[in-house]
């Protein structure tokens, strides 16, 4: 081992301690929902020359990794963007591959004895038609059995696009207009929130993107409008507690003004 790799990880460490002191623990000011964009898993494996699955595998542990740092801050609500619509274009074997881990995973954090503990309410954002009804099954099962719990929320995006929520909305609202239910005049920006894949949860107040690229996308296009951006030049697999730090604190140096 080089003597720079042997002083690397006391150097991280030591930097890792200073972010996390300079974030202020149970402070109202700390973002309450933070979104994530899993970006980079492919490139990630390219890049270290291993099968695209292990990639995968490794982004998905790398999740679960994130999740605790993001409860032990007490963040309330966290929504991860694991699978678009746009997806589905991929090779169909890399898609079986992908959802047969989905479902893995389903299974795996439903049984998560953390996921329990800290009573995490786990729900599914998305067009489920698009999904195996056998990785439905998991994800009715996983609701179903954490749907009391309410310390924190980790809504997961799966078959999820902003322009397919709102057209999906717009389609409810639309029927219920036909049917006699509604008005063209009731139609507001509540009605169109209770109609989103997230009704119930709030707009994020952070969202973050691994990767480089500096777009969202079309994640949470409705709901992000008030959202801090944050992007990370970092494949997800390689995220790091120093990145998250540091877009908390990049989030907390920003005066929010909502538009006023």
């Amino acid at each position: 081992m080089s003597l720079g790799r042997f002083l690397l990880g006391p150097i991280y460490s030591i930097y890792e301690k200073t972010l996390y002191r300079q974030i202020p623990k149970n402070n109202s000011d700390l973002p309450k929902h933070i979104g994530i964009i899993l970006d980079g898993n492919r490139r990630y494996s390219k890049s270290y020359k291993i099968p695209f699955q292990k990639g995968y595998q490794l982004g998905a542990d790398k999740l679960e990794e994130v999740l605790e740092w993001l409860w032990d801050l007490n963040v309330k609500v966290v929504s991860v963007w694991v699978f678009s619509t746009e997806n589905f274009s991929r090779d169909t074997d890399q898609i079986s591959v992908i959802m047969k881990m989905a479902e893995e995973k389903t299974v795996r954090i439903r049984e998560s004895k953390k996921v329990h503990n800290r009573g995490v309410q786990i729900r599914y954002s998305g067009d489920r038609t698009l999904l195996p009804n056998s990785l439905n099954q998991q994800i009715n099962k996983t609701e179903e059995e954490t749907e009391q719990y309410n310390n924190h929320i980790l809504n997961i995006c799966m078959a999820y696009g902003g322009r397919a929520e709102l057209t999906d909305a717009i389609k409810k609202i639309t029927k219920n207009v036909v049917e006699g239910n509604l008005t063209i005049d009731q139609i507001d920006e509540d009605l169109v929130t209770e109609h989103l894949y997230t009704n119930g949860l709030p707009d994020p107040d952070l969202i973050i993107r691994t990767s480089g690229s500096v777009r969202l996308s079309g994640f949470l296009m409705w709901q992000s409008i008030y959202s801090e951006l944050y992007f990370a030049d970092v494949l997800w697999p390689s995220f790091r507690k120093i990145d998250l730090y540091r877009a908390i604190r990049d989030y907390l140096g920003r005066k929010r003004n909502f538009g006023k």
